[in-house]
């Protein structure tokens, strides 16, 4: 096995990545990256996607550079025109009737899928079932999304940054944690495979409530957390207001575009602000002054990586979920062969 884990690390080939929010996929290319592989992708008219790796099997210019035409994509450069099955249906310098190339096919990852607003592509096959998110179903909540955010860093230290709740007094000052003790009490970690779950309960101050300007609450409050984790980057908070009421889903979603970038995709949802898209912008606003918080310690990081050897770090108590979240990892990259 090897020693850390990066953003290009084989083992994630065989895991499922966010690479775009459905509404960004359109009936003309769209290229994106995961892992340092281009992929173009596009819409055909009823609406199906279509992903594959970005480049012609003639001359292998981009095809990101080329149009659609009928649900068809089109390349740049010759003219190539090819299928949603990656099928080459015309050459236009052989002429009209002439005999395709067995070989003009393009080359496409194992799965894709759409899920959340979320597009998802494992480049081979899945070690584990595509990740989902129960709030994205149900009529209650507002969902809300942060705008992408394309950042220098290693998204397993990102991942390693959400589930840790050891930093909120310290990073967190200038937003929400001014005022949480920085003692964590002792919480459980639940696992099932590739996954993981952690409730805990603390006080923070609500700041979010107009209950506490109206003197009907007080400004330190209880709140339950409750973290999921799917393998590799999907992450979401559930976060249960427990004297105000009301839920706050944070989706955390994270693609390794190249060695030392990482796109960040996040979103919100809420089933206390009664359709109110005014406050649904504020609760954005807020998060987003949350993620550039961390942003400050995460981009500063010299060594983009995380060690798959536990005993290299030193490890707390109050570290329960980010060390299991390297075991995992460890256990991922030990079931991808490597």
């Amino acid at each position: 096995m090897s020693d850390v884990l990066t953003n290009l690390h084989p083992a994630l080939r065989q895991c499922w990545h966010p690479i775009a929010r459905s509404a960004d996929v359109t009936k003309q290319p769209l290229r994106l990256m995961l892992m340092g592989v281009p992929y173009v992708a596009w819409r055909d008219e009823e609406g199906h996607i279509a992903v594959f790796e970005d480049r012609c099997p003639h001359r292998l210019a981009p095809l990101s550079l080329g149009s659609c035409e009928g649900g068809e994509l089109r390349c740049a450069y010759h003219g190539w025109k090819f299928d949603q099955s990656g099928r080459c249906t015309e050459i236009p310098s052989l002429g009209d009737g002439a005999a395709l190339p067995p070989k003009a096919q393009l080359a496409r990852p194992h799965s894709v899928a759409e899920s959340h607003g979320m597009v998802f592509i494992a480049p081979e096959a899945p070690l584990h079932a595509l990740p989902t998110m129960v709030e994205a179903n149900d009529a209650n909540f507002m969902v809300g999304d942060l705008p992408e955010l394309r950042v220098r860093g290693c998204a397993a230290l990102y991942a390693d940054n959400f589930l840790d709740m050891a930093h909120f007094p310290f990073v967190h000052r200038g937003t929400f944690g001014a005022q949480e003790a920085a003692e964590v009490s002792p919480y459980e970690v639940e696992r099932d495979g590739f996954s993981t779950e952690v409730t805990f309960e603390h006080e923070f101050a609500n700041r979010e409530d107009p209950g506490v300007e109206a003197g009907l609450r007080p400004l330190i409050q209880r709140r339950r957390l409750t973290y999921r984790f799917d393998a590799p980057f999907h992450l979401a908070l559930r976060i249960d207001f427990l004297d105000a009421g009301g839920t706050n889903t944070i989706g955390f979603y994270l693609c390794p575009e190249d060695e030392e970038t990482v796109r960040i995709y996040s979103s919100l949802y809420r089933n206390d602000l009664d359709g109110d898209e005014a406050r649904m912008k504020e609760a954005i606003d807020f998060e987003i002054a949350v993620i550039e918080e961390d942003l400050r310690v995460q981009t500063a990081y010299d060594r983009l990586e995380i060690p798959l050897d536990v005993t290299t770090e030193v490890h707390v108590r109050p570290d329960r979920t980010t060390l299991e979240f390297r075991r995992v990892l460890i256990d991922l990259v030990r079931a991808a062969g490597y």
